[in-house]
């Protein structure tokens, strides 16, 4: 999961959502042909594939992502951004406006260059806020 935020009825609200909306990991044995079971599960419709048999997501990535969230699944921020880092506000009114780093200040806050109706804009937001692009 990764947070977000969404325009409701004028108000901007944190939400959590999927990383990868669609789709679910799940850990089978695909020479034992038991993964046709796996269409019998609610809300599976099909399963990523090449021709008839499913694609396999190599253990190495998943383990990587897994490593980038905290214990409940939730996407962690980057440790270390870097002036000069292009970089995109996952949350808050600025949400996926691409930015550069600017500078970043003692207490984790990250000074970002906004592009705002042609001008630069220099703007503080918390580390937290903040994705690699």
């Amino acid at each position: 999961m990764e947070e977000g935020t969404q325009n409701r009825k004028g108000r901007f609200i944190s939400t959590l959502r999927p990383m990868f909306p669609g789709y679910v990991f799940v850990s089978f044995d695909i020479e034992g042909g038991l993964w046709r079971k796996i269409y019998s599960t609610p809300g599976i419709t099909r399963l990523v594939s090449f021709g008839n048999e499913p694609a396999m997501v190599p253990l190495d990535i998943v383990n990587q992502l897994m490593l980038r969230c905290d214990s409940a699944g939730k996407l962690l921020p980057p440790k270390i951004f870097k002036p000069g880092d292009q970089v995109r506000i996952a949350s808050g009114p600025f949400v996926n406006f691409v930015t550069t780093v600017n500078n970043i200040a003692p207490d984790q806050r990250v000074w970002v260059l906004m592009d705002i109706m042609g001008r630069q804009t220099r703007m503080a937001v918390g580390a937290n806020q903040l994705r690699a692009v």
